[in-house]
Parts: structure tokens; C-alpha cells; sequence
């Protein structure tokens, strides 16, 4: 393995963090859309969804789920919780439109399943609140 190479493979933990970090704003904003209609409201009229219906509480999981990823507090039940969340949005919401992700609407739904399902696996990295607790 080359210098560099083997230099960049240390930061390995720490992109892991950076990784859910980043991913964990964008899947808070999908919840604030939806629920507070910020930064901007659900098409087509820029509103938001009834809190008690099942999109209104996929959105309470988008929002307070990714705030705990956001911390990575609990990161590896809740990333499981939420992998399971973004399956159920696509086969109820997405799938029945078509079977191509790219075509249904669906891709963030799938790319959001499967990442979360990796850092139920993976854990959190070293730049959260559950490295701390294990110290």
C-alpha cells in the first residue's frame, strides 16, 4: 500500500462520524419539511403533513431519530429503526409507482435504508456521544 494510501485509511473512524453527521442533517430536514414545513413545504402547495397520520409520524422519527444520530446517541437502535422506516416508505409509497427507485421517487428512501442499516452495524464512529459514554 502506498504512504498516502495507508495515511488516508487512519481517518477511516472519523469519516465514519463526518459520514453521519452530514447524512443526519439531510434525513432532519426530510422530517422538518414534512412537519414544520421548513425550509420549505411538501409539494405541491409548500404545507405540511396531519402529525397523527403515518407520514406525520415517519417525520416525528426523521426529526427526533436523526437528532439522536446527529449526537450518535443510540446510534445503533435507532439507525436500525429508521433503516426499517425508510423500507416500509418505500414499499408503501414508492414501490407501488414503478419498480425503479430512479423512477418511482424513491432512491433517497432506498439510499437512507441501507445506510442507516450499515451504521446499526458500524456504530457511530469516534465524534459522537456514545464513544463518550463507553469511556
Amino acid at each position: 500500500m502506498s504512504r498516502i494510501t495507508s495515511k488516508w485509511s487512519t481517518w477511516n473512524p472519523q469519516i465514519l462520524s463526518l459520514v453521519r453527521i452530514v447524512a443526519a442533517i439531510l434525513f432532519i430536514l426530510a422530517g422538518t419539511t414534512k412537519l414544520f414545513a421548513f425550509p420549505a413545504g411538501i409539494p405541491p402547495n409548500g404545507g405540511t403533513v396531519p402529525l397523527f397520520s403515518q407520514m406525520g409520524i415517519g417525520a416525528v422519527l426523521e426529526v427526533f431519530g436523526g437528532a439522536l444520530l446527529l449526537l450518535g446517541l443510540y446510534t445503533r437502535p435507532v439507525a436500525f429503526l429508521l433503516s426499517g422506516e425508510m423500507a416500509v416508505a418505500y414499499f408503501q409509497f414508492h414501490f407501488p409507482n414503478g419498480f425503479w427507485p430512479s423512477m418511482n421517487g424513491g432512491t433517497l428512501a432506498v439510499f437512507f435504508c441501507f445506510l442507516w442499516l450499515y451504521f446499526s452495524a458500524a456504530g457511530a464512529g469516534p465524534w459522537s456521544l456514545d464513544a463518550l459514554r463507553k469511556n
